[in-house]
C-alpha cells in the first residue's frame, strides 16, 4: 500500500516556473517508479515524466516530449518525495497534475499501469 499527497499548483503566468511536490508513504520508496502524469478538462490523463530506479544509487528519468527541456523530474528518498520542477510554463500545461507510483513494467508511460495515485493539485497558466 501506497499513499500519495501532491503539493505546489497554483495559479502562474505563462513564461514563469512552479515546483511540485510528492509525499509517498506506506512502503519502500527508493525502489518504486514514480511518475508524474496530467489531466486538462475534457481530456484524457497524460503522461509528463517518470523516474525509475535502476539499482544502488542510480536513477533513470524520462519525459513526454511536449515537457522535454522544460520539465525535470527528481527524487529524494530519504524525504520519500519525488519532484516535478516546470520551467517556461506555456497556457498548454494547464491541468490536474496528479503523481503515481510503481508502474509495472518500470518507467512505463501508460496511465493503466500505475497502481497508485495521488489526488491531483491544479496547475493553471494564464497567458
Amino acid at each position: 500500500q501506497v499513499q500519495l499527497v501532491e503539493s505546489g499548483g497554483e495559479l502562474v503566468q505563462a513564461g514563469g516556473s512552479l515546483r511540485l511536490s510528492c509525499v509517498a508513504s506506506g512502503r519502500t520508496f527508493s525502489s518504486l517508479s514514480m511518475g508524474w502524469f496530467r489531466q486538462a478538462p475534457g481530456k484524457e490523463r497524460e503522461f509528463v515524466a517518470v523516474t525509475t530506479w535502476g539499482g544502488s544509487n542510480t536513477y533513470y528519468a524520462t519525459y513526454a516530449d511536449s515537457v522535454k527541456g522544460r520539465f525535470t523530474i527528481s527524487r529524494d528518498n530519504a524525504k520519500n518525495t519525488v519532484y516535478l520542477q516546470m520551467n517556461s510554463l506555456k497556457a498548454e500545461d494547464t491541468g490536474v497534475y496528479y503523481c503515481a507510483a510503481d508502474g509495472l513494467p518500470s518507467g512505463s508511460r501508460d496511465v493503466s499501469r500505475y497502481r497508485y495515485w495521488g489526488q491531483g493539485t491544479q496547475v493553471t497558466v494564464s497567458s
